[in-house]
């Protein structure tokens, strides 16, 4: 393994940042960072308790006046630095995004990595844009126009799938916005979250923009989402925590943000290329070991091209390479953890009573029989009922299940409590059209399944929560909208004032 830094060495001084500097957790309990690959330990830290989630909002509360009063090129400035740190520092945080998360070198150095940098770039200019709708007279008496402020405190929750971005996505469009932000990574995975925000202090951001408690979600996560100094909670979980997120903001009537969980369908109709629509399903079923909310997990293929399609994705499933996440080489990673492999497959174990399990199904023995390794796994003849089609199970598992006609697809396609991606495949620009308004997603793809850009806006419907990651619209979510009214007149007693009192004056 190419060990680029000591974990334990890089942060001697704690898994919490707050005010700029790395400190011990106040909580009674520590947790392991895990290496999935290799079952082994890479660092322990003290959590975070309830008075660290109180300094890191103070710290963030002490710094919002400022931040939230630097002009959109101060604040536009400072995230080209924060950039410009990141690209430096780009080697060592593929090496530690892969290493506690298990991904295979090659997403992280081409997908999570970039993928974070240019989500700050493109902030950076974003945070110039903050537009409204334009000073006018909508009154023949007044002059209205709209600012667009910041809320203030955000407090943030992240997943362990994705830390890295997850952190940027939430971190970035909150304080381009002028916000500032404390941000509770998944305890599984805190260290890129960490490095993260050391890179912005050394961009020159100032302290207390940007805290990170690394913590349980049952007691910092529970006491971030409730704290009354905390203006606004955006979480990315799943849809069941996301609930509990949502119970516990309402008490002090905060601004929620959710992206919730998925069960993307991949709709295929007889028409499609298929080659690339089975190259695109195992590549959408697999990316992060199928650890990814939009991943493609239920493919409905037209009856003609059904039989071709499940044993073209078979073929191309027995051809991923398993292994080390450090090899290059290396196609698919082990899961987070070894209870997240058991819990994919029980999924796959329940399933062998009513489906059947074409290629697949168990974990690898030998050199990496110690990891949270799964194969890839194919699953047919599922009723659309049953728990592998319509739960999210968070792994290397796809589901194929055959429709006949076009509204049957796009009904199957619907029938499940989720709504946040879902992608279509037809050389028919009205097929393809009919299918982006009708299938009930925030995200739907076209011939393709799992691109993200930075320009576009990320976010679900239905169970999959509400509002938007990315893009301009997310500052939707994180500024909040003032109309100010001007008086034109100088007149002294207004005509409408006498629907209050008095008659109309002559």
């Amino acid at each position: 393994m190419d060990q680029r830094f000591d974990v334990t060495e890089r942060f001697a001084d704690g898994a919490q940042y707050i005010a700029g500097r790395l400190r011990q957790g106040g909580s009674e309990g520590t947790h392991q960072v895990i290496d999935p690959a290799t079952g082994e330990q890479v660092f322990d830290y003290r959590l975070a308790g309830a008075a660290d989630v109180d300094a890191a909002v103070a710290a963030a509360g002490a710094a919002f006046p400022e931040w939230a009063g630097a002009t959109p090129g101060e604040r536009s400035d400072a995230l080209h630095r924060f950039a410009a740190v990141l690209t430096e520092r780009a080697d060592d945080l593929a090496y530690a995004e892969s290493l506690q998360c298990g991904k295979p070198i090659k997403l992280s150095t081409e997908f999570d990595v970039p993928g974070s940098i240019d989500n700050t770039s493109f902030f950076a200019g974003a945070a110039r844009q903050l537009e409204g709708k334009a000073a006018g007279e909508y009154s023949r008496d007044h002059t209205s126009y709209i600012r667009r402020e910041p809320i203030g405190v955000i407090g943030s929750i992240a997943p362990w799938n994705y830390p890295l971005q997850m952190a940027a996505w939430k971190v970035l469009p909150a304080i381009a916005a002028g916000n500032t932000i404390v941000l509770k990574p998944a305890e599984l995975t805190p260290l890129t979250s960490l490095m993260f925000a050391q890179a912005a202090t050394e961009a020159g951001l100032p302290d207390g923009v940007i805290n990170v408690v690394s913590g349980t979600g049952a007691e910092a996560g529970e006491w971030l989402v409730s704290h009354p100094a905390v203006a606004m909670t955006s979480f990315t979980g799943s849809t069941a925590v996301g609930k509990r997120v949502a119970e516990l903001a309402t008490s002090t009537v905060k601004r929620i943000h959710l992206e919730l969980g998925g069960k993307a369908p991949f709709v295929v109709f007889d028409d499609a290329d298929l080659e690339a629509a089975a190259h695109g399903a195992v590549a959408g079923a697999l990316i992060n070991s199928g650890q990814d909310c939009t991943a493609a997990t239920r493919a409905y293929v037209q009856r003609p091209l059904y039989d071709a399609f499940v044993a073209a994705v078979a073929d191309l499933m027995a051809s991923v390479r398993l292994g080390d996440p450090f090899d290059p080489h290396t196609d698919l990673g082990p899961l987070v953890s070894h209870a997240q492999r058991d819990r994919v497959a029980g999924f796959v174990d329940r399933a062998r009573g009513y489906a059947t399990v074409v290629t697949g199904g168990d974990a690898p023995g030998g050199d990496l029989a110690k990891g949270a390794y799964y194969r890839p796994t194919l699953i047919t003849g599922a009723p659309q009922d049953s728990e592998i089609v319509q739960s999210e199970i968070f792994g290397p598992v796809l589901v194929v299940l055959p429709f006949d006609g076009d509204d049957e697809g796009i009904a199957l396609a619907n029938d499940t409590p989720y709504g946040l991606a879902a992608s279509a495949w037809s050389r028919d620009v009205y097929r393809t059209g009919r299918a982006s308004r009708e299938l009930r997603a925030g995200c739907v793809w076209i011939n393709d399944h799992i691109p993200i850009i930075s320009e576009m806006p990320h976010g679900g419907v239905r169970a999959s929560g509400f509002g938007k990651d990315m893009s301009a619209y997310s500052f939707e979510e994180y500024t909040q909208v003032k109309h100010v009214m001007f008086d034109n007149t100088a007149v002294v007693r207004k005509d409408w004032h006498r629907t209050v009192f008095g008659d109309r004056q002559t």
